[in-house]
């Protein structure tokens, strides 16, 4: 078992980390603090472990200015170091749990046969079930979750990011070519490294007392 991080470290990782306004675009991340970070993507737990979702990585600068004005003229996705669009499966059919089933059996070992109940549960469920009738909301909370992870993952190796709604959907799709291949933009988060200037950075966190956030029963 890994040797885990302090509590210490948590908070005080969790504290530096905000949604950065104002990225330096002359500081970019490592290779391998990326492949850290799209490893965690990767790792994101999902419902079933379906992962009813795709992670759409952009580098190329020409391509994250086009992106400016598709996101309120914000500039955080052409400044910043990597920027992805989280872009979640529209609907789920049998094709899809036939795939994970052959993965799990190909990962865990056994046979594809072997999985013929648990098929079954997925069918009536996210196929033919309430979470089939609403597929695409149910994987946008799926990219979600992994929209988190990317978060915390990002502050605890010091990458600044900033996760972004406010974004034309419709149009990242047209400009990405997803229509068609079954998966709709949900939201994008950039990542990077904060500018000198971000008056943002010093700011206090706003959470209302733990008092009110917190229940214990």
């Amino acid at each position: 078992m890994p040797e885990p991080i302090t509590t210490d470290t948590l908070l005080e990782q969790l504290r530096w980390r905000y949604a950065t306004k104002a990225f330096d675009p002359a500081k970019k991340i490592s290779a391998a603090d990326w492949a850290a970070l799209e490893g965690a993507l990767i790792l994101t737990p999902s419902s079933y472990g379906t992962q009813p979702y795709q992670f759409i990585v952009i580098t190329d600068f020409a391509t994250r200015e086009k992106l400016v004005p598709l996101s309120w003229g914000q500039r955080q996705p052409a400044d910043c170091s990597h920027y992805v669009v989280f872009a979640a499966r529209e609907r789920n059919t049998e094709a899809d749990v036939d795939r994970y089933m052959a993965l799990i059996a190909s990962t865990r070992g056994g046979t594809v046969e072997s999985q013929a109940g648990f098929k079954k549960m997925l069918m009536a469920d996210i196929v033919n079930g309430v979470r089939g009738s609403i597929a695409h909301e149910w994987a946008t909370r799926q990219a979600f979750i992994a929209l988190g992870n990317f978060l915390t993952s990002a502050a605890l190796l010091g990458v600044d990011t900033c996760p972004m709604e406010g974004i034309d959907p419709l149009k990242y799709d047209e400009m990405l070519g997803l229509p068609g291949r079954g998966f709709r933009t949900v939201v994008a988060c950039a990542a990077g490294y904060r500018a000198a200037g971000d008056k943002y950075a010093s700011l206090p966190k706003v959470r209302f007392p733990a008092n009110e956030l917190l229940v214990h029963i």
